[in-house]
């Protein structure tokens, strides 16, 4: 028997909350690569770990936030907490793994194809472990043409976000592309699930076998992710050079004083020579030339 699936139970709700994590993730952990690229040797393998943690956390917490609204009418469905964990950290340490060939190798051809394929099936294998940790009366079983299609836009996102990490230059143009990534872990997401069937056992009650509830472990555990989140955001606000580039927080120099016109250069003694003129505004013992009198009177 096949279960009646539900994947947006509280509508628009957990996809665009999930966009919104998978964007932020994306966002600051393209930002702390970028700054990895301009910090001396010391600093730049903290940087690097603060990006891949970064987007690691924000595609983790996308997923979990998305399940929330994932539904079985016919079976409850809890999680198991061990792989619940096994997936965050996988998605932490190979999404690094991708983060650190570019970080060290740069944007060449062959560290772009081997980084985004690493962390592409990286990204795939969080997925569907968050998937496997999921406990109900019945089993999970995938379309292989949506599972193919999911783990390519996967490799395909992670590509361009590496690509983007150490080739955009300025806050706007990597923003815009952490809201490119934004759209193509989500849709990774969803297209795998939209090749998801539950097939029901013969007998199944109204206790799902084993598990914690979603609202009991998901949830608390979403607050370290978040936390971490927040605290990356914080590290790149006080950080004048990872928000508006090199060298666009540096003080401008104090504008320059509004150059006076010199006073006229008049022949020394001009103005005594012609007590009838009128003085020049500011003079300095001069007078502009005389004006014309009134003619003369004739008897």
């Amino acid at each position: 028997m096949q279960g009646t699936i539900d994947g947006f139970n509280y509508g628009a709700v957990t996809p665009v909350a999930a966009y919104a994590m998978a964007c932020l993730g994306s966002a600051l952990g393209l930002r702390c690569t970028i700054r990895s690229l301009r910090s001396d040797s010391s600093w730049k393998p903290g940087w690097l770990a603060l990006g891949a943690a970064a987007i690691g956390s924000g595609i983790w917490t996308m997923h979990f936030v998305a399940m929330m609204g994932f539904h079985v009418a016919e079976t409850p469905v809890t999680y198991d907490l061990r792989q619940t964990v096994l997936s965050l950290v996988v998605a932490i340490v190979v999404v690094g793994a991708g983060v650190f060939v570019v970080g060290y190798r740069g944007a060449t051809r062959t560290a772009l194809l081997a980084a985004g394929l690493t962390t592409g099936l990286g990204v795939a294998a969080m997925h569907y472990i968050g998937m496997a940790s999921m406990r109900m009366n019945g089993r999970l079983e995938y379309s292989p043409v949506a599972v193919t299609l999911s783990v390519l836009i996967a490799v395909a996102a992670a590509t361009a976000a590496l690509w983007a990490a150490v080739s955009v230059k300025g806050f706007l143009p990597s923003l815009g592309a952490a809201l490119v990534m934004g759209v193509a872990v989500t849709g990774m997401h969803y297209t795998g699930m939209s090749g998801l069937t539950v097939r029901l056992h013969e007998a199944h009650g109204s206790q799902a076998p084993g598990g914690d509830a979603a609202i009991s472990i998901v949830l608390p555990m979403m607050i370290g992710p978040l936390a971490f989140l927040l605290l990356a955001a914080v590290v790149v606000m006080f950080d004048p050079d990872l928000v508006l580039g090199e060298g666009e927080w540096a003080a401008s120099p104090a504008p320059a004083a509004p150059a006076q016109n010199p006073a006229p250069d008049w022949p020394e003694g001009f103005g005594s020579a012609h007590p009838g003129a009128w003085d020049r505004p500011g003079g300095q013992g001069q007078q502009y030339p005389p004006q014309p009198g009134p003619p003369p009177v004739s008897y």
